[in-house]
């Protein structure tokens, strides 16, 4: 049996639901280093969340994977459409910028159950850069937002819930 990640047998992640994901760049290649690579991959992260109608509560572009904290924003939201939209436009964009394959083909999610703070999860995308030593306070990380706060915002959110 292939080792990857699975989805859900008994969930069709269609619907009003909260996601944590992680897709990691092909064979863990440091292509999140400089902002012009990863300006293409968020244009079209954010062009599916739109067509997806998927809200992009936080994301942190690491050299070798982006974390994204999502949230579907209608009952039909689809979020294996979502994947693979924000996936095959990025991919595309950034191969025909950079000449190479950009993710892994498999990522990982995470259903955020009800009682699961949105902000909690949010706090570990944040400081992701932190933990990893790539800085000492997220404020000094470039590669990270959200399109539903402020950065500002959402560190002071991080400071007073951590």
């Amino acid at each position: 049996m292939p080792d990857y990640p699975h989805h859900l047998a008994t969930f069709d992640y269609v619907g009003l639901y909260r996601y944590f994901l992680t897709f990691c760049t092909f064979e863990r290649n440091r292509l999140f280093v400089a902002a012009d690579a990863i300006g293409i991959v968020h244009e079209q992260i954010l062009r599916a969340a739109a067509i997806e109608t998927f809200a992009l509560h936080a994301y942190c572009y690491m050299p070798d994977h982006l974390h994204l904290l999502v949230e579907s924003q209608r009952d039909d939201c689809n979020l294996k459409r979502f994947v693979a939209r924000a996936k095959q436009y990025s991919g595309f964009y950034f191969r025909r910028a950079n000449r190479q394959r950009l993710w892994q083909r498999y990522g990982y999610e995470r259903v955020l159950r009800t009682e699961e703070q949105t902000i909690v999860v949010a706090r570990y995308v944040v400081e992701n850069p932190v933990r990893a030593g790539l800085v000492v306070s997220p404020l000094d990380y470039p590669f990270w937002g959200s399109s539903t706060w402020l950065r500002e915002e959402l560190v002071e959110y991080v400071r007073r819930t951590g």
